[in-house]
């Protein structure tokens, strides 16, 4: 088995303030071990389902958080950025047998978490096709044009009800809950427990029964906190001005939403 995971830090156990995902502040070294230490349990649940090869993109920020000797020996750490419109699934391909999302959080907007947000914080929102998106529905996109199902995601109590609501077959593991500029979360210990076996039963399963079909037409909107850069991102190609805030795009490719994105959030 074949195994792709995607980390983020802001839906990691007990996170709370933006100084916690920054390497510019003290705080930071602890939600890194914990960002470290929630993939790594992970990595080991799909290594007792048989997992040989696991490919692990730290995708948050600078894409430099993740401690790799922490890390199982047959995992491949993915850092820092290429620039490919796959971002978060970086080398994600069609010989990959599953995608697990860990540290994932809610959409731009979101009350559910008090750093929420959709791939940068320039955006009030994305839509696709009239949907709030976020960076979970994004990426379980991207892994369908590669034919890999997301069975597994962990994270707050807004992003795993949104996946719920999605596909009830796909895993979750809600470790934290956003209230105002705060969070309620579950002990860090059992936040790892519980993420080790929510993968187990994840993989054990029936992936096939996560797998979606892309839609024929996507249709994506872009709201911006800045009308200057809303200005800026009207002259991308295929895109165009729809209020002083917003601008809109549309294709049959789900590929090119990804080089939109790439380029203009």
């Amino acid at each position: 088995m074949k195994v792709y995971i995607s980390a983020d830090i802001e839906g990691v156990c007990g996170i709370a303030n933006w100084n916690e995902a920054s390497k510019t502040h003290a705080d930071y070294a602890e939600f890194r071990q914990r960002m470290t230490s929630e993939v790594v349990a992970a990595c080991q649940a799909a290594i007792a389902c048989g997992a040989r090869q696991i490919y692990v993109k730290d995708a948050h920020a600078s894409g430099r958080n993740i401690i790799a000797e922490q890390l199982p020996e047959c995992a491949v750490l993915i850092r820092g950025w290429s620039g490919h419109p796959f971002s978060m699934v970086q080398e994600l391909d069609e010989s990959f047998d599953a995608l697990l999302m860990i540290g994932y959080h809610s959409r731009a907007g979101s009350d559910a978490n008090p750093l929420a947000h959709t791939m940068s914080t320039k955006v009030a929102y994305i839509k696709i096709n009239g949907v709030l998106a976020s960076e979970f529905l994004i990426h379980q996109y991207a892994a369908a044009l590669e034919n890999v199902a997301t069975v597994f995601i962990s994270g707050d109590r807004g992003i795993c009800s949104e996946v719920k609501a999605a596909n009830p077959n796909i895993e979750t593991v809600a470790v934290l809950e956003g209230i105002g500029a705060s969070t309620i979360s579950i002990h860090p210990d059992l936040a790892l427990k519980n993420i080790a076996a929510g993968v187990e039963r994840a993989l054990q399963s029936d992936l096939d029964q996560c797998a979606i079909e892309l839609p024929e037409e996507f249709k994506v909107e872009i709201k911006y906190i800045d009308p200057v850069l809303a200005y800026k991102a009207a002259f991308y190609p295929g895109c165009s001005m729809l209020r002083s805030l917003t601008v809109e795009y549309s294709t049959d490719d789900y590929f090119e939403v990804l080089r939109l994105l790439n380029f203009v959030v």
